[in-house]
């Protein structure tokens, strides 16, 4: 079945709903997923229902899930209970840039521009503490850089770092220039040519994206089940020397990838009964250390990351209590 159509996608939201029962501690995400499936299928009402039936439970991202449910139902003309819900999530105000994001493009989607600015910017504010500024609140920025020249605002300081903060060889200014579009008509064969060269360096970025939604993810041992995980396969203690020196490698591996210039990163938490019926599943020993990036990339794939680098002032990731920058993220590991 070619991948790319409607009978495709809804054939995989039914095998990732089945997965989801197999699977009830990984549910959420599972059916997350099969709700995008319907959505591109055209089931607009059959992605509704998903996002319904995780509303109706104890889900970890309820807001998260309120503002997919709100898009979905704009597309196919409930709008007024759409509006509704936008109203519900920004007078929440998460600090979770996922629901702005999608809160934000369903306004500029149907032309409420700015609402839309006014989501993205919101979205920012809550996430940005003094001069950080973590990878999702950089997706909020470019948002809000789009919309802005939408609006024909002028470009102010956050114009100016979502650009820097663009990874793509093409500048935000040009890819959110609205004149675009009028290149597309354009009789003239060079602005043609430029504007197909754009679009295809946009469409290369977008399939890097898609490639990898979950983030690239570095396994967590918490002190205790790292201690019952070398008492079990002793093999594995020369990969994990002492737990503090465990914790000093996951910051300084995460640090290593992030200066060269990759981003979406993530920590997932491993348990020894998750890690030894992953490894059944595999049907490999647990003794084998190269197993253990694969049980990594398996729970962020089954949506367990958690992104890093933490706020400033969060909670460090390795549970300490302390305040992020005062505990892994001291310049001097």
């Amino acid at each position: 079945m070619p991948s790319d159509t409607p009978a495709h996608h809804v054939s995989e939201a039914e095998r990732l709903e089945l997965v989801a029962a197999q699977y009830p501690e990984s549910g959420e995400q599972l059916l997350l997923q099969a709700a995008a499936h319907r959505e591109v299928a055209g089931d607009r009402a059959g992605a509704t229902a998903l996002y319904e039936r995780l509303l109706t439970g104890t889900p970890r991202n309820p807001l998260l899930i309120k503002a997919l449910k709100a898009s979905n139902l704009w597309e196919y003309g409930h709008e007024a209970e759409a509006r509704i819900i936008i109203d519900g999530i920004r007078a929440a105000a998460p600090r979770d840039a996922a629901p702005w994001e999608i809160i934000a493009e369903a306004l500029e989607s149907h032309d409420e521009l700015q609402a839309a600015h006014d989501c993205f910017t919101t979205g920012a504010t809550l996430l940005i503490d003094g001069d950080e500024v973590p990878y999702e609140a950089g997706l909020l920025l470019a948002g809000r850089h789009r919309v802005r020249r939408l609006l024909g605002s002028p470009h102010d300081d956050w114009d100016t770092l979502a650009d820097s903060l663009h990874p793509g060889d093409i500048p935000l200014d040009e890819l959110h220039n609205p004149k675009r579009l009028w290149a597309l008509g354009s009789d003239n064969p060079a602005e043609l040519r430029a504007e197909i060269a754009r679009l295809r360096a946009e469409l290369g970025e977008r399939r890097a994206a898609l490639s990898r939604p979950f983030p690239v993810a570095v396994l967590h041992w918490p002190e205790e089940e790292l201690a019952e995980l070398l008492t079990a396969y002793p093999s594995l203690g020369s990969e994990y020397p002492s737990h503090a020196e465990h914790l000093v490698r996951i910051e300084s591996s995460l640090r290593e990838l992030a200066s060269t210039g990759a981003r979406n990163f993530g920590i997932v938490t491993a348990t020894v009964p998750s890690y030894e019926a992953f490894a059944a599943a595999e049907q490999t020993s647990p003794n084998s250390s190269s197993l253990l990036p694969e049980y990594a990339t398996s729970l962020a794939v089954r949506g367990r990351a958690t992104p890093w680098p933490p706020h400033r002032n969060a909670p460090c990731w390795c549970a300490s209590t302390r305040p992020y920058e005062d505990c892994h993220g001291t310049t001097d590991l």
